[in-house]
């Protein structure tokens, strides 16, 4: 099976063309393939399918293998990549996700993708729908007890589930051992991400990224979306902010209904593995 690598913003993930391959062939091996010592390595999967209602269909799953509704920094190298192998050839992508439909528009040059932005829209604020075990409408600023500290958190759904931890300083919390506190809390029925950040003025938060069914990661698109998103929400930034993740920046804008996110997308290698062995 022939595979192409790509990055994100330092998230990394292998994109397969599904009109090619089966995909029940792949699915039981992608924890395997994603495997950073005996596998290929890489935070998540991405397959392209044919969709009957938008112009190509993203299936997307978790290093861990458990299939995620979607990906923002994934959804960003998966346009590039159906772009330049000639799946779908158009600069304004409409896709289809488990998150719904999501959109992508494309800056081509010498028929190479250089930037694009995404569209990630239709927020869940209702703890019902998030979901977290939680009453009110919303979560923002309530109270978690983690390991003994008590720590405030707001969670959105945007795409997939996050919880935004806002910190002090950039030592204030151990991102691995609170991050995956939170992720498996009873609080969260279905996990959620955690996402670390600092504000740094009104147009610049410095985040860092623990991710349902990955772990840490260098960045979480959709995680910057909604790091931006609930900043504003709660007046600490505006509408536009560049978001500092470990592995690039990314820009995003709050829309009335969902976020803007830009950034670029890069091939890193092709590859080609025999899935029997996996």
């Amino acid at each position: 099976m022939k595979f192409t690598k790509m990055q994100g913003a330092g998230n990394d993930f292998l994109l397969i063309d599904g009109f090619k391959y089966n995909l029940e062939e792949i699915v039981p091996k992608i924890k395997n393939l994603c495997d950073r010592r005996f596998g290929v390595g890489g935070d998540g999967i991405m397959v392209a399918l044919p969709s009957e209602t938008c112009d190509i269909k993203m299936f997307y799953y978790n290093s861990d293998g458990s299939q995620g509704e979607m990906c923002g920094n994934g959804l960003r190298c998966f346009v590039k990549f159906v772009y330049e192998k000639g799946i779908v050839q158009k600069e304004n992508l409409k896709i289809e996700t488990l998150a719904g439909v999501q959109y992508a528009d494309l800056i081509v040059r010498d028929k190479k993708v250089e930037s694009i932005e995404i569209e990630i829209g239709n927020p869940i604020f209702n703890p019902k729908d998030i979901p977290v075990n939680i009453d009110g409408e919303e979560v923002f600023n309530r109270e978690i007890e983690i390991f003994g500290e008590k720590i405030k958190f707001s969670t959105i759904f945007l795409g997939v589930p996050h919880t935004i931890i806002f910190m002090e300083n950039e030592s204030q919390y151990d991102i691995n051992k609170i991050g995956r506190g939170i992720e498996i809390h009873p609080l969260f029925p279905k996990k959620t991400n955690v996402n670390f950040i600092c504000v740094k003025d009104r147009k610049t938060i410095k985040i860092f990224t623990w991710e349902r069914g990955a772990g840490r990661t260098l960045a979480c698109g959709t995680g910057s979306c909604s790091a931006g998103l609930v900043s504003y929400k709660l007046g600490y930034t505006e509408k536009e902010a560049k978001i500092i993740t470990e592995g690039g920046d990314l820009y995003i804008k709050v829309l009335e209904n969902g976020v803007k996110l830009r950034g670029g997308a890069e091939i890193t290698f092709e590859g080609e593995v025999d899935l029997k062995k996996y």
